[in-house]
């Protein structure tokens, strides 16, 4: 079983900042591309950023310059770093990554369950 397991959402003033935290553990073999994605109410989910692992980056145009995705290969970890929030950022957001799992045949695309954001204005 692989999960994913995501931290550090939360209530936050417009032009503060949130760090959110998603975590890979289980039987894995490899970890791919990681990033993140959001959902605002009643809309589809977009993305947000993504980091290969040699890490290499890939930002919406919404959130470039006041997002920052990194990760760390060792603890199977990815981070987005979100500073000058603003409400149109308050959305749930969900960690995604591209997994081989011991015995499996092939990557699989994982999802955490989504750490929601809120941001006041």
């Amino acid at each position: 079983q692989v999960q994913l397991v995501e931290s550090g959402g939360g209530l936050v003033q417009a032009g503060g900042s949130l760090k959110l935290s998603c975590a890979a553990s289980g039987n894995i073999f490899s970890i791919n591309r990681m990033g993140w994605y959001r959902q605002h109410p009643g809309k589809q989910r977009e993305l947000v950023a993504t980091i290969t692992r040699g890490g290499s980056t890939n930002y919406a145009d919404s959130v470039k310059g006041r997002f920052t995705i990194s990760r760390d290969n060792a603890k199977n970890t990815v981070y987005l770093q979100m500073n000058t929030l603003n409400p149109e950022d308050t959305a749930v957001y969900y960690c995604n990554a591209d997994i081989w799992a011991v015995f499996a045949r092939s990557w699989s695309d994982y999802w955490g369950q989504g750490t929601q954001v809120t941001v006041s204005s």
